[in-house]
């Protein structure tokens, strides 16, 4: 995408007069560290495994096929969620960048990779929780990040008491942690600043979060095109590469033009 310099021109001043932004970002911020996204058609919903062909994608990372199928669900985890070795891209770097300044306020996403806080983001609220965390659904013994992938059994199982261990994601027919959702609807809606990055919004409840927003400015970084009504007076929209778009924001602050 060619960006007109009018375009940076007024993203610089908008970040530049900015002293409260909020990010909503979804998976396309951690593909270009190499994860997967979901519905694209290089995602994880369109790769055709036939070991797991016979089911619909949703519902290997439900709460059913967790508890109705375990062996499937953790075979599909640990060949699909796995985010060992991965690292933060210059989206996670400058955001992190960004809140050490004081313009950014929060990072409310949709990704359970623990990418924004290695890169040093403080204030993040996992919306569908994270592969870092594990419990025993039996005793709620918490164990290492890397328990279920270590672990030489089917089924993982706590040290304790025998109970099965699960990751602390939220699954499909789950709801939400209460408080993530509490603190990314305050961080929204205090925000001056609203930048949406890498989502299709369609996965509810999440998506309906950026509806919550009153603040000056929308600003949307995506591939593809979001049904999500923009102010061109007052808002932007890049349909490209979000490392584009966030490099420039690093040449921005690196240069002190924030």
């Amino acid at each position: 995408m060619n960006v007109e310099k009018d375009t940076w021109d007024r993203l610089r001043e908008y970040i530049k007069e900015s002293e409260n932004i909020a990010f909503f970002g979804g998976a396309g911020v951690s593909t270009e560290s190499g994860i997967k996204d979901f519905r694209s058609k290089d995602g994880l919903y369109n790769q055709h495994d036939v070991q797991f062909e016979k089911y619909q994608p949703e519902y290997l990372l439900s709460h059913s096929c967790l508890y109705h199928e375990p062996k499937v669900f953790f075979e599909y985890y640990r060949q699909k969620m796995n985010c060992e070795g991965v690292l933060p891209n210059v989206t996670h770097k400058t955001l992190a960048k960004l809140e050490d300044m004081g313009k950014l306020s929060a990072v409310v996403t949709q990704n359970i990779d623990g990418l924004h806080q290695m890169a040093g983001s403080r204030k993040v609220f996992e919306l569908h929780g994270t592969t870092h965390k594990n419990y025993c659904v039996k005793c709620g013994r918490r164990v290492d990040e890397n328990y279920i992938y270590d672990s030489k059994d089917p089924i993982p199982l706590c040290p304790d008491c025998g109970g099965m261990i699960r990751p602390e994601v939220v699954l499909y027919e789950e709801g939400l942690p209460d408080d993530a959702v509490y603190g990314a609807l305050e961080a929204i809606g205090n925000a001056d600043m609203l930048i949406v990055a890498g989502t299709s919004l369609t996965v509810y409840p999440a998506a309906g979060f950026v509806h919550k927003f009153r603040g000056k400015h929308i600003v949307v970084i995506n591939r593809d095109r979001l049904d999500l009504q923009l102010d061109e007076s007052t808002d932007l929209a890049f349909y490209c590469s979000m490392g584009e778009v966030f490099r420039k924001i690093e040449e921005w602050i690196k240069n002190k033009e924030l």
